[in-house]
C-alpha cells in the first residue's frame, strides 16, 4: 500500500499546518509509512474495507478516547460494515459503504477522497446553531474596515477594536500583526471575531494568539502514535505559548466563537484560553484536535485521519471542542433587527 507523504496539514476547510511541531511531525510520517504498508490487501470491495478498517485500527487516535466517550466500538463497526460488503457492488456504493464507516468516528479530519466526491462528517457543526451571519458581520465592518493579510479590522463607534479572522490559511506576518495592533492602540477593548474559522496554520493561530501574553505560558500538550494498540502514545510532550517580540496587546479582549471554529481554530481558543484579560464568549468550538496524515487504500482512494492527540493544559481532551467562558446564542429577533447578539454582547463587557 502506498503512502501519499503529506507535509501539510488539511483542515477541512483548506489550509495546512506550520512549523510548531512540523519535524516531529514529518518523523511521525515517517515512521507511519513503514507501518501503514506491512500489510497487502487486494484491490476488491471486501479487500479494501479490510485495508482501511486496519488502518483506523492500527493508528487513528482517538479510538480509546471516542469508546469511553461517546460509546465507539471499532470491532463492531467492522462486523456491521463488513455485512455490507458485496464484491459485486460499485465504486460508488463502495464509497458510500466505506465513507459511511468513517464517519461512525464523529471526526472532521478524517476523510475519503475519490474522483468523485470526498466522504466526511461534518456533524461537529452542522447539527447545531450557525451563531454567525456574515451580513451581520458586514453591517459591524462597514466599507471602509482595514485589511491586513487575513484580517479585516476597524474601530467600531464605541471606541471597541473589531477584528475578524476568517481562516489561518492565509499567511499572517508579524508586520500585518504590527499594524493591525498599533492602529488599534487607543480603543478601550479589543473583540477579535474567529467565528466560521475552519483552521489552517497552526504558525498562524499561534502568532495572532502571541500577541495577548507578556509570557511564556504553558497551554497545552500532545502525544503521538507509537505502536498499533489503541493506547500505544508517546509520553505527553508540553506545548508553550510565548510572547511575541512585536506589537502586544495589553487591554481586555473577547474571542467570538461558534461551532465553525474546528482545526486550528479550536487550538487558537486553546491557547487564548490561558492569556490574561481575555474572555471567550459565544458557542462551544467544533472541536479537531488530532493533527492528520494520509494514506491510501488499494483502491488508490485517499485516507486521511488523525494521529496526533492534543490537549489543554491539563490534559484533557479537545477533540470535541473547548467551552466558552460565556455562552451567548445569537437569537433570531436580532438577526431580523440586523444585530449581532454576540458582538452586542462583548462590547457591553468591554465597556465595564
Amino acid at each position: 500500500m502506498f503512502l501519499s507523504f503529506l507535509k501539510q496539514y488539511r483542515s477541512p476547510l483548506g489550509g495546512r499546518m506550520g512549523g510548531r511541531r512540523c519535524p516531529l511531525y514529518l518523523l511521525l510520517l515517517f515512521l507511519l509509512t513503514s507501518c501503514v504498508s506491512e500489510e497487502e490487501y487486494e484491490n476488491t470491495p471486501m479487500g479494501n474495507l479490510e485495508a482501511l478498517w486496519t488502518m483506523i485500527d492500527e493508528h487513528y487516535c482517538f479510538l480509546d478516547y471516542k469508546s469511553q466517550s461517546i460509546g465507539l466500538d471499532w470491532n463492531a463497526v467492522h462486523v456491521k460494515y463488513r455485512g455490507r460488503i458485496d464484491n459485486g457492488m460499485t465504486s460508488a456504493q463502495l464509497f458510500e459503504v466505506l465513507s459511511e464507516m468513517l464517519a461512525e468516528l464523529c471526526d472532521g479530519h478524517v476523510n475519503l477522497y475519490a474522483a468523485h466526491d470526498i466522504g466526511r462528517n461534518w456533524s461537529w457543526y452542522e447539527d447545531y446553531p450557525p451563531n454567525f451571519y456574515e451580513d451581520l458581520q458586514d453591517r459591524y465592518l462597514g466599507k471602509d474596515y482595514k485589511i491586513a493579510a487575513s484580517i479585516c479590522y476597524r474601530i467600531l463607534d464605541d471606541n471597541i477594536g473589531y477584528i475578524t479572522c476568517s481562516s489561518f490559511s492565509t499567511g499572517l506576518g508579524e508586520g500585518n500583526l504590527d499594524e493591525v495592533f498599533y492602529a488599534l492602540r487607543a480603543c478601550d477593548g479589543l473583540i477579535v471575531d474567529v467565528r466560521n474559522n475552519g483552521g489552517g496554520d497552526l504558525t498562524n493561530a499561534e502568532k495572532l494568539a502571541q500577541r495577548f501574553t507578556n509570557e511564556r505560558r504553558l497551554v497545552g500538550y500532545i502525544s503521538h502514535k507509537t505502536g498499533k494498540g489503541h493506547n500505544d502514545f508517546s509520553s505527553p510532550e508540553a506545548q508553550y505559548l510565548e510572547p511575541s517580540e512585536g506589537v502586544r496587546w495589553q487591554k481586555k479582549s473577547v474571542v467570538l466563537t461558534n461551532r465553525q471554529c474546528y482545526s486550528a481554530t479550536n487550538t487558537f481558543i486553546r491557547d487564548m484560553k490561558y492569556c490574561p484579560l481575555v474572555t471567550i464568549l459565544g458557542d462551544q468550538t467544533g472541536g479537531g484536535s488530532g493533527l492528520p496524515f494520509s494514506s491510501e487504500i488499494p483502491k488508490g482512494w485517499l485516507v486521511r485521519f488523525s494521529a496526533c492527540p492534543m490537549f489543554d493544559a491539563n490534559m484533557n481532551h479537545i477533540e470535541f471542542g473547548i467551552q466558552p467562558d460565556v455562552k451567548v446564542a445569537l437569537t433570531d429577533e436580532d438577526h431580523v433587527r440586523g444585530v449581532d447578539t454576540l458582538i452586542e454582547a462583548a462590547r457591553e463587557m468591554l465597556a465595564h
